[in-house]
C-alpha cells in the first residue's frame, strides 16, 4: 500500500473516532442533563429543555455528517477541521463547567467520550498540520 494511503485512512479514522466519541458524549449529555447547563436552555423549565436539546440534535447531526461527507473536497475537509478545532475546545469547555454544581460529567465514561474525542480532534488537526506542512 502506498504511504499516502495509510496516511490518509489515519486522518480518516481519527475524524471518524471524534465524531464517533462527540455522538456518543451527546447520548451521555442526556443522562447528565447537560442542557442545564447551556445558558439558552438551562432557564426553561426541564422537561421542556430536555426535549429541546434532543430534538435539536437531529438536525444538527444531519448537517455535520452532510458537510463532513460532502462530495465538494473544500466544503468536506474544512468541515471536518472546524470539527476537530470545536472537539479540542470542546474539552477546555468541560474543564471550565466543572466548578459548576449541576456538572455532572465525573465518571470514568463521561470523561471518557469528552477527552477521547478531543484527543482524536487535536491528533487529526497534528496530522492535517504535518500533510500541509509536506507539501
Amino acid at each position: 500500500m502506498p504511504a499516502g494511503f495509510i496516511v490518509g485512512a489515519m486522518k480518516n479514522l481519527l475524524f471518524l473516532l471524534g465524531f464517533g466519541f462527540l455522538a456518543s458524549h451527546e447520548l451521555d449529555a442526556v443522562t447528565q442533563s447537560e442542557w442545564r447547563l447551556l445558558y439558552v436552555l438551562r432557564g426553561l423549565p426541564d422537561e421542556l429543555a430536555e426535549t429541546l436539546f434532543v430534538a435539536l440534535h437531529v438536525p444538527l447531526f444531519a448537517l455535520m455528517v452532510w458537510l463532513c461527507q460532502h462530495p465538494r473536497e473544500r466544503l468536506r475537509e474544512g468541515s471536518r477541521l472546524a470539527l476537530a478545532v470545536f472537539l479540542v475546545i470542546h474539552v477546555g469547555l468541560h474543564l471550565r463547567l466543572q466548578a459548576d454544581p449541576l456538572y455532572s460529567f465525573h465518571d470514568l465514561l463521561s470523561k471518557a467520550l469528552i477527552w477521547g474525542g478531543g484527543i482524536c480532534g487535536l491528533l487529526y488537526l497534528l496530522r492535517l498540520w504535518s500533510e500541509r506542512r509536506s507539501v
